[in-house]
């Protein structure tokens, strides 16, 4: 039985997985990862973090038969992730890039090489779950939406900043707007700043969503299914479960998909082995 080792390096969060050669990346059951972790991207800059990541990687799973990675945290984060296991040095390393080849899957990007990796990843990820029109959407540091029609075809999408981000615009550029904390939801307007802060950053976002939804109707490829990732994924799906009770714009299903950068690295990587 072979393992593959999995990395996502994101502008906040690195996350790693493994995943043995008996499981497929369409396998929906929620114990998916054999192993699975997740650090700060910042601690690639260490070489002390480095050398803790890589002990406890390398001690808690046998060694792989192949690393698959995506990064968008930069050339130094890149050459620092792969100094992490010299002892598995005849273990190839595999990059998915945002121009990376995928069989049944091609984008309309102007330059597919400019398209982050992590959307590209996610775009696979999605297309291994389903094949119905989907709409994509990571919420973590910027929200990134995308439409992956039922054909196989990437329309492209947008990247908008994160709630975070949103929030501490807020704050850094304004002279009375305090740093806002979310504490109850609230799908109403705000009766204190706060809670304007929080429900207007929410609504942004939302927005944002419902407008793709509809654009992706008027394209003659109505959504079926929206898959949703990131650290803001349960904030999103939530509001979204709220909103489309009382929107023409309801889709068959909204998930929220823990890992679907990685799966998308996974199944590029079988088919790159």
């Amino acid at each position: 039985m072979s393992l593959y080792l999995l990395f996502d390096v994101g502008n906040t969060r690195l996350k790693w997985a493994a995943v043995e050669s008996t499981q497929q990346p369409s396998d929906r059951q929620k114990k998916m990862w054999a192993y699975s972790g997740s650090i700060s991207s910042k601690s690639l800059a260490s070489s002390e973090h480095r050398a803790e990541l890589a002990d406890y990687i390398a001690k808690t799973l046998p060694k792989p038969d192949a690393i698959g990675f995506t990064c968008v945290a930069g050339k130094d984060a890149i050459e620092n992730l792969q100094s992490l296991f010299p002892q598995w040095n005849d273990v190839s390393w595999k990059q998915l890039r945002g121009n990376s080849q995928y069989n049944g899957v091609r984008t309309l990007y102007q330059d597919p090489s400019k398209l982050g990796a992590d959307r590209w990843a996610a775009v696979i990820g999605a297309r291994s779950l389903s094949k119905a029109n989907t709409l994509i959407i990571n919420a973590g540091t910027a929200t990134t939406i995308d439409l992956l029609g039922a054909n196989g075809v990437h329309y492209g999408g947008w990247i908008l900043p994160g709630l975070e981000l949103m929030q501490k615009s807020l704050e850094g550029n304004t002279a009375q707007l305090p740093l806002a904390v979310r504490n109850e939801t609230s799908y109403s307007f705000g009766l204190s700043t706060n809670n304007a802060i929080i429900g207007g950053c929410d609504a942004a976002q939302i927005g944002a969503i419902q407008y793709a939804i509809q654009l992706a109707k008027e394209m003659n490829h109505p959504v079926a299914r929206v898959w949703i990732d990131g650290g803001n994924a349960k904030i999103l799906a939530a509001e979204m479960s709220q909103s489309q009770t009382q929107s023409t714009l309801a889709v068959e299903a909204t998930e929220v998909i823990d890992g679907l950068v990685l799966r998308g690295i996974w199944a590029w990587l079988l088919h790159n082995l």
